[in-house]
């Protein structure tokens, strides 16, 4: 175990082991380092990061260049993109190992985390990348990450490998981002986390005692479950620390749901509007958005049939043009998201520069479940772009690029899930 030497304790003390980092729980001795926070950004703003997952993939072909490098002919999917040539990269050639799984959709539980064999016999999913950095950095926001969605489902997971749901109602992400409560809400909401501190005190207080007697096994899955409990912990602290602090005020009106569930480009709008404030405001500097496909047909001029039928084109031509119309809205959806992240001043850069985008999906071949090849883009975040990166065969792990991704928010690893190395984007391509 290792502590770093601070004025206070921060989030630099963790636990190594299994291609992650476990930090410490929050504690009381940390509150200067989220207290100061306006003192940290008179500097440089403080690293952010995103992604957002469409569940029932790309057409690949509409998406990456011919070219590698700078050079690049748009492709139809980056055509909405072209102003913000400079502000993203294509990457090609990612993927994880072995996603054959319990079903061809799977793969949208391990997006984020790497883990084989989703859903099949004795699987367990492990830590999610966007978790990893919100246990590292989650203290020093009100929220420590956002986990959002169009549906109910969730990219991101926690250390124990459990789902962490999605926030899917846009009006209820906004009042818990935006809405100060009353004086007699905010008191019941901190009597409610010191309650909840104190059973957690009765039942570590019954564990340790419970740890002597156990075998060697055993004791390794109580100390995950302390780490569970210390984890839970630390959340309550800082948030009763947040509780009595105001919401920031922002200049937008409370979103309305979209009550059709086949409107889902309009949904995917309204969520990353909701990150535009949630970042801009300094509320989380973590999100994840799930976006999901359905069995239905989408409300979008020009499609008449299933979104999910669709995907499975089979090399239809007249299929492939009508999925087309489908995900080049969705891709217009991303390109206005990052303009708006870029209109936003974050100290002396855009927002967009300050902010990791990473947009993709779980699947490269929709239409044959394949999990090669994923189409991937990664815009702002201070990385040198413009470019289409084809990665090469044996620098292929998709896990190698979330290594870069953390280090890049202040985790300190040099290794997540089965990752190989690091894929720094800046010195390839």
């Amino acid at each position: 175990m290792h502590f770093a030497t601070k004025r206070h304790l921060d989030r630099r003390a963790f636990l190594r082991g299994t291609g992650t980092l476990l930090s410490l729980p929050f504690l009381e001795a940390m509150v200067p380092a989220f207290a100061t926070q306006a003192q940290a950004a008179a500097g440089q703003p403080p690293p952010r990061f995103l992604a957002m997952c469409a569940t029932l993939g790309f057409h690949t072909p509409f998406l990456f260049p011919q070219e590698t490098g700078a050079g690049y002919h748009l492709t139809p999917y980056l055509e909405p993109l072209k102003h913000l040539r400079d502000d993203f990269s294509v990457i090609s050639g990612l993927q994880h190992a072995e996603q054959n799984g319990a079903n061809g959709h799977t793969s949208e539980m391990t997006w984020l985390t790497s883990a084989k064999h989703p859903g099949l016999a004795g699987f367990r999913n492990t830590i999610s990348i966007d978790q990893l950095i919100a246990q590292q950095v989650g203290v020093q926001t009100r929220f420590p990450s956002l986990v959002l969605g169009t549906g109910s489902e969730s990219l991101s997971w926690s250390a124990s490998g459990v789902p962490l749901p999605a926030e899917s109602s846009p009006s209820k992400v906004f009042q818990q981002l935006f809405v100060d409560g009353t004086p007699q809400e905010v008191e019941a909401q901190v009597r409610g986390l010191k309650r909840g501190r104190s059973i957690l005190d009765t039942v570590m207080g019954q564990a340790k005692k419970l740890r002597g007697s156990l075998g060697s096994r055993d004791q390794e899955k109580l100390d995950e479950y302390f780490s569970a409990v210390r984890d839970l912990e630390g959340r309550l602290v800082q948030n009763e620390a947040w509780a009595q602090r105001p919401k920031p005020k922002v200049d937008a009106r409370p979103p309305t749901d979209i009550q059709s569930r086949t409107d889902a480009i309009g949904k995917m709008r309204l969520m990353q509007d909701l990150v535009v404030l949630a970042l801009r405001t300094d509320s989380t500097r973590t999100v994840t958005l799930r976006l999901n496909g359905m069995n239905a047909v989408p409300e979008i001029p020009g499609v008449k049939n299933d979104w999910h039928n669709l995907s499975h084109h089979g090399q239809d031509e007249a299929k492939i043009e009508e999925l087309k119309v489908i995900e080049l809205a969705e891709f217009t959806a991303f390109a206005d998201f990052l303009s708006k992240l870029k209109e936003v001043r974050d100290g002396e850069r855009s927002l967009l520069d300050s902010t990791a985008v990473l947009f993709g999906s779980n699947l490269g071949n929709a239409s044959a479940h394949s999990t090669a090849n994923l189409p991937i883009v990664l815009a702002g975040g201070g990385f040198k772009h413009g470019r289409h990166i084809a990665v090469d065969k044996d620098r292929h792990v998709f896990s190698n690029l979330f290594v870069s991704l953390a280090q890049r928010m202040g985790v300190e690893t040099d290794a997540f899930g089965y990752s190989t190395g690091i894929l720094d984007i800046n010195q390839v391509g």
